[in-house]
């Protein structure tokens, strides 16, 4: 009797510390991202993409692609009166580096916001960090504005299904997290430089942040002592390797994209800004702290503390304490834009 043996090099012991020693993980979030030293990275498939939808009785959703990115947008049904919606530009969070405008938790975040504020929304998808470090997703937003006032010069006969029910004169710019960071460099570009005359007829009424991710090198009280629960949206530890993978190679948390802090405030030319927060949000201080950067810079600051929830509560936590706070929020957003669409 022959016994044949089968030679697999993989289990030859050499091999595996060789493949072990040349490729390493050099960057990782536990169960979110992994970041291999060859440039492979890896995204387990945490939250569902979902197809927009076009069978709701009080909302249309579709995807557009322009400048080699795409969008989703939601127009909800127009009143009857035929007046025209006002228009929100809004960039999902994650980091700089996850996420997707098709992310079940932000279509049906907001399906339901563009419904209940009564506005067109326009969810940019973006390009990620780290294949594309900052400042890829600021210029994907200016990008984004740009299609947006292409669209509102068109000829009436020419507006399709929601171009023709927006009113691109009334615009605000959003997101949560790191979109709410993208939102606020994105409009601070647009009202730098005579940019904002240069995509007229589009007018930037408002920028919503909901709890904007900033950071910086000194830590703050809640970023040193707020407890996280175990399924928290974001912790420290989190956050930096988020900064990390997401500012130009060699940069730190001082960075101006980080640390608005530490950038030229006294230039900053914005209109109306609304910054939601949480109280359990180690985003908490730093949130606090651009209401105050914001205010010295003489801007028209509204901020609202939503209490005992911590971030991303209105996208991934639906409990019983989020769910009102998350209606809360809404209603500010609401009334933040029709308290400054005539302005």
């Amino acid at each position: 009797m022959v016994t044949t043996i089968s030679y697999d090099p993989r289990q030859n012991p050499n091999n595996v510390r060789k493949i072990d020693h040349d490729i390493v993980v050099v960057e990782e979030i536990e169960g979110l991202i992994k970041v291999y030293n060859n440039g492979h990275i890896e995204r387990p498939p945490i939250i569902p993409n979902v197809p927009p939808n076009n069978s709701l009785p009080h909302l249309t959703s579709k995807d557009i692609i322009f400048h080699n990115l795409w969008s989703r947008i939601y127009l909800p049904n127009p009143p009857t009166n035929n007046k025209k919606l006002p228009l929100l530009v809004y960039f999902h969070g994650g980091g700089f580096s996850l996420g997707s405008a098709a992310w079940k938790c932000y279509h049906d975040f907001l399906s339901t916001l563009a419904s209940k504020i009564g506005a067109v929304i326009v969810s940019v998808n973006y390009q990620l960090a780290p294949e594309n470090r900052l400042p890829a997703a600021y210029d994907d937003g200016f990008h984004a504005i740009t299609w947006l006032k292409n669209q509102a010069i068109l000829n009436p006969k020419e507006q399709n299904w929601w171009s023709s029910k927006c009113n691109f004169s009334n615009m605000f710019i959003g997101g949560d997290s790191a979109g709410a960071n993208i939102a606020y460099h994105v409009a601070i570009r647009l009202n730098n430089n005579n940019n904002n005359n240069n995509i007229k007829p589009l007018c930037l009424k408002g920028v919503i942040l909901i709890q904007p991710f900033f950071g910086g090198e000194s830590r703050t009280y809640s970023e040193k002592y707020s407890v996280q629960p175990p399924y928290s949206a974001l912790n420290l530890s989190a956050s930096d390797t988020y900064w990390r993978i997401a500012l130009p190679v060699g940069s730190n948390r001082d960075h101006p994209w980080c640390n608005p802090r530490l950038s030229d405030t006294n230039n900053i030319k914005l209109p109306s800004v609304l910054i939601c927060i949480s109280e359990m949000d180690i985003l908490r201080d730093r949130n606090l702290e651009m209401c105050n950067v914001l205010g010295e810079a003489g801007i028209k600051v509204e901020k609202h503390v939503y209490n005992g929830v911590g971030h991303a509560f209105h996208i991934l936590h639906n409990s019983p304490l989020s769910q009102p706070r998350t209606q809360d929020m809404m209603t500010h957003l609401k009334a933040f834009i029709y308290n400054n669409n005539n302005q």
